[in-house]
């Protein structure tokens, strides 16, 4: 019978080996649970404030502020003094709407893919983007629409024609339009712009500043995953980021399969100074509880 027994220098350099990569990701996880408990780091911190229909935006505000948040996200112009009041930040801004018969153009599945919807898309931006500019918002949200048959190229080159026409004014204001990349799976069935690839080839293709996209963690994780990966890849085109735990876009925490201290870590290597929207959905009876330890996790550099 062949011996299995290792000889006493190899067996030495794998105990050696073992316990540096142990003290490694002990150290590792010393770090992120002092980040946690500590609630500060580098990250510019955001909520989107649908995520906490229930509370009035006067108390979220409070609460922002003692959680160490910058921003809460996707309001609209009439929310705006009461944040200024507070000293905060929308570092995203929600989309404007017209309806059209039964559609709400503008919304996530009415948008720029369609070349019927640009005048009215043109008429509720232009007035967007300069209040926003005035209050020293500048990001404005927008989205490419369903596909409803269409093909990628055709909304590609339809959505390029009508951002075009918003886009001197952009500039002209210094704010930025930024598309949302949605999941098709689960949340927006047919949504055209759920792939980082598609996006960015709108970057490419419009080759501005002033247009970006915001790269959902959550929906780009259930529609191609590669999140660390991708924010390496493709960051320059990347405005914003919003979170939210995978599966169910409940808690960030550990009841979800997304590493978020890494993710957070790679984002911060590649330089980007924006803010981070915490959008997920509490599930939790303390909803504020669990933004704040969302903001803890996020915590790290």
């Amino acid at each position: 019978m062949t011996s299995t027994l290792l000889p006493r220098r190899d067996f030495l350099a794998r105990s050696l080996s073992a316990t540096a990569s142990v003290a490694a990701v002990t150290a590792l996880l010393r770090q992120q649970v002092e980040a946690a408990e500590a609630g500060v780091g580098k990250v510019r911190h955001s909520v989107c404030k649908w995520c906490y229909k229930d509370i009035p935006l006067e108390t979220m505000c409070q609460a922002a502020k003692e959680i160490g948040l910058e921003s809460i996200e996707l309001l609209d112009p009439p929310d705006f003094a009461t944040l200024q009041k507070h000293g905060l930040h929308c570092a995203m801004v929600s989309f404007p709407s017209v309806m059209s018969g039964d559609k709400k153009i503008g919304s996530i599945p009415h948008g720029f893919n369609r070349l019927e919807h640009h005048d009215l898309l043109v008429q509720a931006y232009e007035p967007l983007l300069k209040v926003s500019a005035e209050a020293g918002f500048k990001q404005v949200i927008c989205f490419s629409g369903n596909r409803d048959g269409m093909s990628e190229e055709q909304g590609l080159e339809n959505c390029a024609v009508g951002l075009k026409r918003l886009l001197p004014l952009a500039e002209k204001l210094g704010v930025t339009l930024v598309m949302e990349l949605l999941n098709s799976k689960v949340n927006h069935p047919d949504y055209m712009c759920d792939h980082s690839a598609w996006g960015v080839a709108l970057c490419e293709k419009l080759g501005t500043a002033h247009f970006k996209l915001l790269y959902d963690i959550y929906h780009m994780q259930i529609m191609e995953g590669d999140v660390i990966a991708t924010i390496r890849k493709h960051h320059a085109h990347f405005a914003h980021y919003h979170t939210g735990g995978v599966p169910g876009r409940a808690e960030i925490d550990g009841t979800q399969e997304l590493n978020y201290p890494a993710i957070i870590q790679a984002i911060q290597a590649t330089g980007y100074t924006g803010f981070l929207g915490q959008e997920f959905i509490p599930k939790r009876e303390d909803k504020l509880a669990s933004l704040k330890q969302a903001v803890g996790i996020c915590s790290v550099g």
